[in-house]
């Protein structure tokens, strides 16, 4: 789409502000409805939930999620669903900049929020068929799952293989036209209640780990695919295993060429860095919009330490911003997720820990006391539950390396099995 055919952004706006009044419950903004920033948080007023993991029963689970479903049926309808989505699959073909418009719009509804099950689906699973889909799978998979009329999520993490997804061993062997999956994945975020799954398998075990992997769509209602919630102490049960057992799946699941799983992998991965899915009313745990509205409601505001720790945790936010608008303007122009990612998830981590020191100093002992109040002990869920993120999408570790050696030109680490095949690597493990 030429410059010429573009809407007018202000008219897009106000046609945008229009359907939401007329399909969303409005919430206590005070941002001013022109501009991009979020809505601010109104203390009181509506639900609290700064949680990072989720500690909800199946049921509660459930309702969330077709409550999100049922919204984002509406703005697919609507076209606002995959605004700068490439007009071939679907969507409208319009810059990031109408996306934001319509997100500063959005943050002024209520919008359901279902934990990581829908953006996954969404801004990673989605956006990897995008990228490594033949056209059949594109017209088959983007749109519902855009529509959230089918979920989909990653299979990648095994018990043998966390952080150094490259050692995974869960099986495919070609038989013919089909192929025949085995093995466990584990962690994996949303699956009882995912109709797919994006595994990432190993084909051949007698060449280097890196190249020896394929990638597939796993239809959940397959034959020899079994999903176990993992209970957490907390008592959710948001992570699961996934068992594949004989699972046999025609070609045409395969995502990507064969041998190009640890591609299709990292460039899942990147979409998860860089955190672009998600609308801007629907992060994970807390951040800095509620560790204000509490220094604001508690009159703690005009303390110089709190004060200078809220002036870092707004730049380093909007620092992050940016870095994700760069990492959305490389997707725009057809490229793969790069280092942005890394420094995107790096800083997000970075900022969940900063709104944990901030809403430290901010409620005190209120923090650890479970008194009912609006705001505060749930505060508790985020606390405890950010550490969790420097391991999830790649560890810390990981994603400094990335930096490292493909930003900073630094040398890479040594590896002794980069050029070993993998089955002689996994012996030489066990020796």
């Amino acid at each position: 789409m030429s410059d010429v055919d573009l809407p007018d952004l202000e008219m897009f706006r106000k046609e945008a502000r229009a359907w939401l009044e007329e399909h969303g419950e409005p919430v206590p903004v005070a941002a001013p409805a022109d501009t991009e920033e979020e809505a601010s948080v109104v203390w009181g007023q509506g639900t609290f939930d700064v949680a990072v993991f989720h500690n909800l029963d199946h049921e509660e689970e459930q309702r969330r999620l077709l409550a999100c479903q049922a919204w984002q049926r509406k703005k697919f309808d609507a076209g606002y669903a995959m605004i700068n989505w490439p007009v071939a699959l679907g969507g409208r073909g319009l810059p990031n900049s109408y996306v934001r418009a319509f997100l500063a719009e959005e943050s002024r509804v209520v919008v359901p929020s279902a934990g990581e099950l829908p953006p996954t689906s969404m801004g990673l699973i989605a956006t990897t068929i995008a990228a490594y889909g033949t056209d059949e799978q594109k017209e088959r998979f983007i749109q519902p799952l855009m529509r959230q009329d089918i979920w989909g999520c990653q299979l990648f993490s095994e018990p043998s293989a966390g952080s150094d997804l490259a050692s995974l061993t869960t099986r495919a062997t070609r038989d013919g036209d089909e192929w025949i999956l085995n093995g466990q994945k584990v962690w994996t975020s949303g699956a009882m209640f995912a109709q797919l799954g994006l595994a990432i398998t190993r084909h051949d075990f007698d060449v280097p780990k890196h190249k020896g992997m394929t990638a597939f769509l796993v239809p959940f209602d397959a034959p020899g695919v079994e999903i176990r919630p993992i209970k957490q102490m907390s008592g959710g049960a948001n992570f699961n295993e996934v068992f594949l057992t004989d699972v046999r799946l025609p070609d045409s699941l395969r995502l990507g060429p064969v041998g190009e799983g640890w591609r299709v992998a990292l460039t899942c991965l990147g979409f998860e860095r860089d955190h672009s899915a998600g609308s801007s009313s629907n992060h994970t745990g807390g951040g800095y919009k509620q560790a204000l509205a509490a220094a604001q409601y508690f009159e703690r505001t005009g303390e110089p330490v709190v004060r200078q720790a809220l002036a870092d945790l707004y730049i380093q936010h909007k620092v992050a911003q940016f870095t994700n608008r760069r990492a959305a303007a490389r997707l725009k122009a057809g490229q793969t997720p790069g280092p942005e990612g890394s420094l995107g998830k790096l800083m997000w981590t970075a900022n969940m820990e900063r709104t944990s020191h901030v809403i430290s100093k901010v409620l005190g002992a209120k923090l650890v006391a479970d008194t009912g109040e609006w705001g505060t002990y749930a505060w508790s869920e985020h606390v405890l539950g950010a550490p969790g993120y420097k391991i999830a999408g790649g560890s810390d570790e990981i994603q400094r390396n990335i930096i490292g050696e493909r930003v900073l030109g630094l040398p890479a680490e040594p590896r002794v099995d980069k050029d070993v095949p993998f089955s002689e690597a996994q012996r030489a493990a066990r020796a």
